[in-house]
């Protein structure tokens, strides 16, 4: 039996011996599909138990019907009789209320009636030797596996769509309750013991980088305050009686330099600053340390004693999610951070290792730019909340310049942090590989990073929103907020291998995470697991694609169809400036005025993007069918699927909770997610100009989204209609906006092209 398999079966059958029957129907799936006899059969056996306890009766039938001709005497007994109660039981639930094709649930304000409990099952002679069944000379113990007749879970241990008026106006039930924390079956990988050293790796690129990252910061600063002091010139101008400032007509550029290098060189005291007043920062002693990770003083000093360096100084943080940086200018000055959560949710070698990674860029000094990232763009991103705040606490007729102000600081504090978006990416491989030579232990990593995505997604589920710490801190941390959202909340209902196989193996996963903060999870992972493999030790995952990704070029070049435009553009350019050339040299017409201004080029490139977005328009938003609209259950197959991409579109109707930040602070609707029964989901919203309703008005209600799925390496939701209990809906227009984008570029590509 392949370990993979072994290990699924085995997880699978404790799942369903503790309750977790989401997560063991999850772990034996994969393994009643597999080639072993013996293991599909005991997957099978258990998944019918599975079905049946969560009030999945068809599914449960299903597997008995394959079960009754089963070569093993014992499990066919098993399974006749189990059939023959999961049929009675079937036919008495077919008198309650179904679902709608959508999976829609009709809501009621009125509180639901307790259902019936059904009367006892009778008892049939013969019951008690079913109590155990042998597959493959192996047995399914009750523990495992109960009695047939207990294979039926009564109505009342079923959850209830109960849903009653809270005082604030917020719809609550124990339906949409916080995520619990899921239980997950870790295989506890050992560590190498002897190991050799990896292969030596080149800094060049990430230095490189590094300097690339300064530049691309520098330069945007000082456009952005060649602008402001532009605009407040252009301001004073009209206005009577008063002056232009003449120091906003210089060049800022030496000024802007010398205050960059200055804020290097004392970032670690003004960061102590801004994280003390602003989010609780505290010292963290080397004794209270110790009593959580005795490894992690060992790694510390062991790193720090090789090189000369002092310790660095500790810090912690009090906030609930698991958070990790280090920030300071040089190693001595160098500060590491963790937070509260981090400390109580990973294990001692776990949080070792996670120091270890802090210590990696410590010593690749990619820490000092990330310093002054941090410095630069912490102060804007509290300027955005403290607006928010004061405009929520403010007169209505005043809220729309808290909007504009608090709408603005988000938009630069985004562009400012995008600046380190690649250098926020490949420094983590470094890390990666470090933790792992200095600890010997690559598989804790693995666990580390896969804990630190469900303690963020249960903050997110508990808080009922993205908190300003996690978003702030996001470009410093070993794992990216939104990456976990989905990951870390739906980990219950589907095993790693499954959700981490497109991050792992779609054939287009590195282009389509451009614009994101971290590399994706199973990425990492995989390098992971290769040092794991190098070293002859056994992985914590066994990520391996058992179905190969199909290249899907077409679809791809669909996806980017926007972008290709761009050089189409050129191309076009080229061949009209080179037809207008020859029509002068023959003395056909005289244009030269016109292919000397070179601004028609601009006019050909803007055209192309138009065309590129018209191309891509019926694929990216299809027709919403409900004969092919997916409903909540099929989430962890659409997350699971390593060949889809965001083109897919596929068309979904998911029901939930809708959390986020409330007030002027969702403004530009940053941070909308979907709590689901199964999971956390991303929504994207465009709002149309008219609409009496804003989404951040809804949040904490129960809503039915309908829109279009993305796979990408932040699942997401397009929302093409947000509608709640008292039949409020709310319209996003993702199609509209894309037609009025493709419109306006052909226009001004056009007068561009005809005026110069």
């Amino acid at each position: 039996m392949p370990s993979h398999t072994e290990s699924s079966l085995e997880a699978g059958l404790v799942a369903l011996k503790q309750g977790n029957y989401q997560i063991a129907i999850a772990q034996l799936q994969p393994v009643a599909h597999s080639q072993n006899d013996t293991a599909s059969l005991q997957a099978r056996v258990g998944l019918v138990m599975a079905y049946a306890r969560i009030g999945k009766l068809t599914k449960a039938i299903a597997l008995c019907e394959t079960l009754v001709s089963s070569h093993n005497l014992q499990v066919q007994d098993w399974a006749k009789r189990a059939l023959e109660h999961l049929l009675k039981h079937q036919k008495r639930s077919k008198k309650s209320p179904q679902n709608d094709e959508t999976g829609f649930v009709a809501f009621d304000n009125s509180p639901s009636k307790a259902a019936p409990v059904p009367e006892q099952l009778p008892q049939t002679r013969g019951a008690s030797a079913l109590s155990t069944v042998s597959v493959g000379g192996s047995q399914i113990t009750p523990n495992l596996t109960t009695n047939y007749r207990n294979l039926v879970i009564s109505h009342t241990d079923t959850p209830k769509h109960t849903i009653e008026e809270a005082p604030s106006g917020l719809v609550k039930g124990n339906f949409f309750r916080p995520l619990a924390k899921p239980s997950i079956y870790w295989r506890q990988a050992a560590r190498a013991r002897v190991w050799q050293p990896l292969q030596k790796f080149k800094l060049f690129p990430l230095q490189l980088l590094a300097a690339a990252t300064f530049i691309a910061l520098f330069w945007v600063l000082r456009e952005l305050l060649k602008l402001a002091m532009g605009s407040v010139n252009h301001v004073l101008l009209r206005t009577p009686y008063v002056e232009p400032i003449q120091l906003f007509y210089s060049d800022p550029t030496p000024v802007l330099l010398i205050g960059l290098f200055l804020a290097i060189a004392f970032s670690p005291w003004l960061l102590d600053r801004l994280l003390s007043q602003f989010y609780g920062q505290k010292s963290l002693s080397k004794e209270i340390l110790t009593g959580r990770s005795r490894e992690t003083m060992r790694v510390l000093q062991r790193c720090c004693q090789q090189r000369g360096w002092p310790l660095p100084k500790l810090r912690i943080l009090p906030i609930g999610a698991p958070v990790a940086f280090t920030y300071g200018n040089l190693p001595r000055h160098a500060r590491i951070v963790v937070s509260q959560g981090l400390l109580d949710q990973l294990a001692d070698d776990e949080i070792a290792v996670i120091y270890a990674t802090q210590i990696a860029h410590i010593v690749h000094r990619d820490f000092i730019l990330m310093s002054l990232v941090l410095l630069v763009t912490l102060p804007i991103y509290k300027i955005y909340e403290q607006m928010s705040e004061w405009g929520d606490s403010k007169q209505k007729m005043w809220s729309w310049l808290y909007v504009v102000v608090s709408s603005a600081a988000y938009g630069i504090w985004c562009l400012l942090s995008g600046t380190a978006l690649f250098l926020s990416k490949l420094r983590l491989y470094y890390s990666d590989r470090f933790a792992s030579e200095v600890t010997g232990n690559p598989s804790a990593l693995t666990r580390a990073l896969l804990k630190i995505a469900l303690g963020i997604a249960h903050d997110v589920a508990k808080q009922e929103h993205t908190s300003g710490e996690l978003e702030s801190l996001n470009l410093l941390s070993p794992v990216g907020y939104k990456q976990s959202i989905s990951l870390g909340s739906i980990a219950g209902h589907i095993s790693f291998e499954s959700i981490l196989m497109w991050e792992s193996y779609n054939p287009y996963r590195h282009w389509l995470t451009i614009n994101n903060t971290h590399p994706l999870i199973g990425d990492r992972i995989q390098r992971l697991n290769q040092i794991a493999r190098h070293w002859h030790i056994d992985p914590e995952l066994h990520l391996i694609n058992e179905q190969p990704c199909k290249s899907r070029h077409q679809s791809f070049l669909l996806q980017i169809a926007p972008w290709l435009g761009i050089p189409l553009g050129f191309f076009f350019a080229g061949l009209i400036w080179l037809s207008w050339k020859i029509a002068f040299t023959l003395k056909f017409i005289n244009i030269q005025w016109i292919y000397e201004d070179w601004s028609f080029v601009t006019g050909c490139l803007l055209i192309g993007f138009s065309i590129g977005i018209v191309i891509r328009m019926n694929s990216m938003f299809p027709d919403i069918k409900p004969t092919t609209v997916q409903t909540d259950d099929r989430l962890p197959n659409l997350l699971a699927n390593p060949s889809a991409i965001p083109i897919d579109s596929i068309t979904v109707c998911l029901v939930g909770k809708l959390i986020g930040r409330q007030g002027i602070g969702n403004s530009l609707a940053q941070d909308l997610i979907l709590q689901s029964p199964i999971g956390l989901v991303k929504l994207h919203h465009i709002p149309w100009l008219g609409q009496s309703i804003n989404p951040q008005d809804l949040i904490g209600r129960q809503v039915m989204v309908t829109g279009w799925f993305r796979r990408g390496a932040t699942p997401a939701i397009d929302i093409q209609t947000l509608q709640t209990h008292n039949g409020t809906i709310l319209h996003s227009s993702h199609p509209v906006w894309s037609t009025i984008l493709a419109v306006a570029a052909q226009a001004w590509g056009a007068y561009i092209f005809l005026t110069g």
